[in-house]
């Protein structure tokens, strides 16, 4: 199946793996905020259901925090939407704090350490050049 649109997740390589996957589930878990993104139940022939996921893949990419500014910079100036994490947040307990955590820091002060986003294929690609797929 082809998509117009591509997910796609940038993670700063530099930080330990359960930070990046912690990050990993955070970052998409805005994506997901968007119905449409979403497929329908599963269920398996038991009769047990289980929930939904993204009806497309999700490309993860490995970035320096210079590769993430820069993606933030193509992402902020093509007026997309897209969800953020900076080093303040592995600090934080709750979605409050996150917020507020965020809130304290101007735009090009974020000390970024994943995003992700759900945009036309030409963004993404634009945005995202030059990063190479995680290992």
């Amino acid at each position: 199946m082809q998509f117009d649109t591509k997910i796609a997740v940038a993670l700063r390589a530099d930080l330990p793996t359960w930070q990046q996957l912690n990050m990993t589930a955070f970052l998409v878990s805005g994506i997901a905020a968007d119905p449409e993104v979403l497929g329908a139940d599963y269920e398996d022939a038991s009769g047990n259901h289980y929930l939904p996921m993204f009806v497309q893949p999700v490309m993860i990419f490995a970035a320096t925090a210079d590769q993430l500014r820069q993606v933030y910079s193509v992402l902020a100036q093509k007026e997309v939407r897209f969800s953020i994490f900076t080093q303040e947040l592995f600090s934080t307990g709750h979605d409050e704090a996150n917020r507020a955590a965020v809130r304290a820091v101007p735009a090009e002060s974020l000390d970024l350490t994943g995003l992700a986003v759900r945009a036309r294929k030409k963004i993404v690609d634009t945005a995202f050049k030059g990063l190479t797929l995680h290992p």
